[in-house]
């Protein structure tokens, strides 16, 4: 195995334990089991799974139902919505290639979140958005009709709401407003500036920084980090991705959260154990759990 393909080594155990709030153990290698114990091991006590098509949603609730430490988070992600109803012929996603299966097939799909949103192991619905990146003009009424509907489910069964936004920030807030956001919604890796932030603490949103908080070129979101009111910040790996330097480009999981939020404090000029004690209460009452 080449070094860049090695896992990190495990970094100093945090001595107030923490919560990742964003990971894809479904994306990374070994057992739950192993994933779980090594982040244990440094302080990380709890993971929330998100799922981000039909498949990956109901592994992650079948996996919150069997460990008590996993919470769940269910929804077809913004680029998933667009494939289900255009078709995705070059099979970019983990399906294959796939037919257009047009509006039904969104209805469908959304009708399986909708149930798997009401089990009690489920604690949000996410990850939900606009993606701006990924997906073309010829996608986007499929994206925003499902990220509206995502809003409806996670209100109607009082879930908090995990948004994906990619270079999407503008419209995001707008189709919140427009809807009326869940109570507790939460920015996954968040992409925006220090004016972002100031509105979306304005708006009583959580924001959830990853790794990349931590690379060289990351300044806005050192920014609106050292903006955020404390009780709205969270930290999460969306591991696989995202791995916090000096490890960029390796195999990120939820033992690495230390990294990111030793990094944190710097920013934000407070000791360690204060941030980690910050965090897990926010990531608990962002979740409801």
């Amino acid at each position: 195995m080449s070094s860049k393909d090695a896992p990190p080594p495990l970094p100093e155990p945090l001595l107030v334990p923490v919560a990742d709030s964003h990971t894809h153990l479904d994306m990374q290698s070994g057992t739950v089991e192993e994933a779980l114990t090594k982040a244990a091991a440094v302080g990380v006590t709890t993971v929330v799974q998100v799922g981000c098509d039909l498949k990956g949603s109901q592994w992650a609730a079948e996996t919150a139902a069997a460990y008590e430490n996993v919470h769940a988070a269910v929804a077809l992600h913004p680029n998933e919505a667009p494939r289900i109803v255009l078709g995705d012929p070059d099979g970019w996603s983990r399906q294959g290639a796939r037919e257009a299966g047009g509006d039904a097939a969104l209805d469908e799909a959304l009708a399986e979140i909708d149930r798997l949103a009401s089990l009690p192991h489920v604690r949000a619905v996410g990850e939900t958005g606009l993606d701006h990146f990924r997906t073309g003009p010829e996608g986007m009424a499929a994206q925003e009709r499902s990220f509206r509907a995502h809003i409806e489910i996670a209100k109607r069964h009082g879930k908090a709401l995990v948004i994906h936004d990619r270079e999407a920030h503008a419209d995001v807030l707008r189709v919140l407003d427009e809807e009326g956001a869940p109570e507790r919604t939460v920015f996954h890796c968040y992409s925006g500036d220090a004016d972002m932030a100031r509105i979306c603490a304005a708006k009583g949103y959580y924001l959830s920084f990853a790794g990349n908080v931590t690379f060289k070129n990351a300044q806005p979101l050192r920014d609106a980090l050292a903006v955020a009111p404390l009780e709205r910040v969270l930290v999460e790996t969306d591991a696989p991705f995202l791995t916090p330097a000096p490890y960029r480009g390796r195999p990120n999981a939820p033992y690495l959260i230390p990294v990111t939020v030793r990094a944190m404090a710097v920013v934000r000029g407070i000791g360690e154990d204060a941030l980690c004690a910050a965090i897990a209460d926010n990531t608990a009452r962002a979740f409801d759990y």
